[in-house]
């Protein structure tokens, strides 16, 4: 597993492809593993900054579930598990209700339940996800996501509306006029210039500047354990729509990679959906985000033509070096709101737009009335963010709108079937590359 085959790159064409059982010379392999973690910095680092989870512990994590998931896909699979958004809605309603504890368990249930699907796909096939998870229905999925968290964008956005403005506004800008690396890095740009232009006009808080002061250069993070409240039970299961979201990332990952490199890599399928359960779950109970395949990594690979997973090792092994370090985390940390309002507009409507996508590349018709049904009222039901409660039991817009899109789908699919009108949807959904694609925020 850690022999990787030398590949001279003097002898490297533009369109040749270092493999994941290859290694360039190690200074470059170095390299290339950086520049992997500038690739997931941006994105993973926002997790904690809006969850309030400590930012030390996330990349540690990151880094421990990166290697995890390199071993259990048998170096076969190259990717970065970094911080999943898909956890946000959920989150910061389970820390209102209970606290980070209580959270946390919500990240634990979701990993647990990841990992078993994994398991069940790495023995079935992956076939039965795609009639389960349509086109329509997972691009709906991610999208009522993100617009399900734009209040959030814009509480943060209204703390500070010109500094806000200015950080979305080198978001854009550096997204528009740069290409290659630089473009890929218009969230940690806009982050960075945000943040600057905070630090120029006192706009940071007086009191996260001396924690930054007094936090040491290295030591560990700040470790939380997981609480549960039985009482609280069915608030936990708005952490249940996340899985299908991760599930798409992860076969999209899959589906993915094996398009770059023109190999069948469904059989690792279940292998990484098994990893990344795994991974959301350690991470969870010590107090880490939870994680997910990133799409920035796949960009990364497809530039440089190179998918060693050799470099990937480095990256996991840098992140968890920045993760011993409270003093990152205490920068981090520190971010003001008006930055974060600024990033997060960009951000979550880019998740919701990741949802179009999925419709798009899939070419789902939207003449058909189950698929304009289905999309309609889950969106909407998640954007005005409906509220179902029965005593003790509370359901917000993503799993209402998860559950009505399943529902509405499936239900006039087996109408029209019934109507003998079914004979192209069930020709669809029996597509062999049924699997959505990826699904990451920045992808």
């Amino acid at each position: 597993m850690f022999t990787w085959r030398h590949r001279d790159h003097t002898n490297l064409s533009a369109n040749d492809i270092v493999y994941p059982e290859e290694r360039l010379a190690w200074g470059r392999t170095i390299g290339l593993g950086m520049q992997h973690v500038v690739a997931m910095f941006g994105a993973t680092f926002l997790v904690p900054i809006i969850t309030g989870f400590p930012p030390s512990t996330t990349l540690l994590f990151s880094g421990i579930g990166t290697i995890l998931f390199l071993l259990i896909t048998k170096n076969q699979l190259p990717s970065y598990l970094g911080s999943s958004f898909a956890f946000l809605a959920p989150i910061g309603a389970a820390t209102t209700i209970g606290g980070p504890g209580f959270a946390l368990s919500g990240i634990i249930l979701v990993g647990v339940l990841l990992a078993i699907v994994g398991v069940i796909v790495h023995f079935s096939g992956t076939r039965w996800i795609g009639a389960v998870m349509p086109p329509v229905v997972s691009g709906t999925i991610v999208a009522l996501i993100g617009f399900n968290l734009a209040p959030a964008a814009r509480d943060n956005f209204i703390v500070d509306p010109l500094l806000a403005t200015i950080t979305l506004l080198a978001v854009i800008l550096t997204s528009v006029l740069f290409r290659g690396m630089v473009g890929r890095l218009s969230i940690l740009v806009g982050v960075v210039v945000g943040y600057v232009v905070a630090l120029a006009t006192q706009r940071v808080d007086p009191e996260a500047l001396a924690a930054i002061e007094a936090a040491p250069w290295f030591g560990l993070p700040e470790f939380t354990s997981p609480t549960f409240d039985p009482a609280l039970l069915p608030a936990i299961l708005m952490f249940v729509p996340v899985v299908l979201a991760l599930v798409a990332e992860n076969l999209g990952h899959v589906k993915g990679v094996g398009q770059l490199l023109s190999r069948d890599l469904d059989p690792l399928a279940g292998r990484a959906l098994f990893a990344d359960g795994l991974a959301t779950t350690i991470s969870g109970i010590f107090g880490g985000s939870p994680t997910t395949t990133y799409g920035e990594n796949i960009g990364v690979m497809s530039a440089t033509r190179v998918f060693s997973t050799a470099a990937y090792w480095v990256a996991a092994i840098t992140a968890i070096l920045l993760g011993l370090s409270p003093k990152v985390g205490a920068v981090i940390f520190a971010t003001p709101p008006g930055v974060l309002g600024g990033v997060t507009t960009a951000l979550y409507g880019l998740i919701g737009i990741i949802g179009v996508r999925i419709w798009v590349e899939n070419q789902v018709d939207f003449s058909k009335p189950r698929n304009q049904f289905a999309a309609g009222v889950g969106l909407i039901v998640a954007i005005a963010d409906f509220t179902l409660s029965a005593g003790q039991l509370s359901f917000g817009g993503i799993v209402l709108g998860t559950v009505a899109t399943l529902v509405i789908y499936h239900l006039m699919d087996g109408l029209e079937r019934l109507r003998g009108r079914g004979t192209e949807a069930g020709a669809d959904a029996a597509r062999p590359d049924h699997a959505p694609p990826a699904t990451d925020p920045a992808d």
